[in-house]
């Protein structure tokens, strides 16, 4: 297996970025092989100051960086020799099983959708973040940002995404799916809530458990959390923002050191044709690392191939 890894993507590019890579290459196992995709001499020179040999990695020579202020849909034709056009290449030519980049979210997304393709039969590919739950467990919420506005048609594969993802890469057998609303009454909610909450319950394909409230998403009552983007942007963000309030205040707490970023790594894309996964543009080395053990995890399931049956 090989993953390739863009590292002139996000803010501390691309030092964390080969920091990260090779904490990676020492935990992940011997037959997988990180492919790097950057300037040469910058990576060459970043290995050596580590200390680690080149010979460990495969290098892709990829001297363009898709910035945070390029257009995402312009970028890809008009950067084609960028880290991100080049891991969008090799993972359509199935030379790399993974592809992983801290980079431009809204560049990954267009090379996901137009570069690798939606699975047929998926109206809109979407991004999940994990809830950190007080029973131990975590919850998967999705979207939380790719779709600002949806449909409930869309709110209903969202669901069908992350059970598959859940079951795949997480184990979970029979994920419980919940949709977030303001009232737990199918009745309650806006227009899309309402129709989505129809097309949930009506399903034979998932484990609905109907709506859950703000105050139920860290309980672990549901597995699966399913929203528009909009309002899952906003979730994580809070959740962000509490660990940031209390990491600045001196509090310590086990149960909210989970909201760190840093464990989680990255996500993976759901409804496209291959394994691409986004990490935070703020990522140092160790979320790098969890960024590339989970493409690691994720290519290892055979999620997409997983995700494409299920809509056949």
């Amino acid at each position: 297996m090989k993953i390739g890894i863009d590292i002139l993507g996000g803010d501390f590019a691309p030092d964390a970025n080969l920091s990260g890579a090779v904490l990676a290459q020492k935990e992940i196992p011997s037959d997988v092989r990180l492919v790097l995709l950057g300037d040469k001499d910058q990576i060459l020179s970043g290995l050596s100051l580590l200390g680690e040999s080149a010979e460990n990695y495969d290098i892709v020579h990829a001297p363009d960086v898709i910035t945070m202020h390029d257009h995402p849909t312009r970028a890809i034709p008009q950067k084609p020799n960028s880290s991100i056009s080049i891991g969008f290449d090799l993972l359509a030519k199935k030379e790399i099983q993974a592809f992983a980049s801290t980079g431009n979210t809204g560049a990954m997304l267009v090379g996901s959708i137009y570069k690798i393709n939606s699975i047929p039969g998926i109206i809109r590919p979407c991004i999940t973040s994990v809830l950190p739950s007080v029973n131990g467990s975590n919850s998967i919420l999705l979207d939380v940002g790719s779709n600002a506005d949806c449909k409930p048609d869309v709110l209903y594969q969202f669901a069908v995404l992350g059970s598959v993802y859940a079951k795949s890469v997480y184990g979970i057998e029979n994920p419980k799916v919940g949709l977030l609303n303001i009232g737990e009454e199918a009745s309650k909610g806006n227009l899309l809530t309402i129709a989505a909450h129809k097309l949930l319950a009506e399903s034979d394909e998932i484990n609905f458990i109907g709506n859950v409230e703000g105050r139920d998403l860290f309980t672990g009552m549901a597995d699966i959390i399913v929203c528009d983007g909009f309002t899952g942007n906003i979730v994580l963000k809070q959740a962000e923002g509490l660990y940031s309030i209390m990491k600045k205040r001196g509090i310590h707490d086990d149960y909210f050191d989970k909201f760190n970023y840093e464990n989680y790594g990255g996500t993976p894309v759901l409804g496209v044709k291959g394994n691409v996964i986004i990490g935070h543009g703020i990522s140092n080395d160790k979320a790098v690392k969890n960024m590339i053990i989970h493409a690691y995890e994720v290519a290892k399931s055979g999620l997409a191939t997983k995700i494409e049956a299920a809509f056949t």
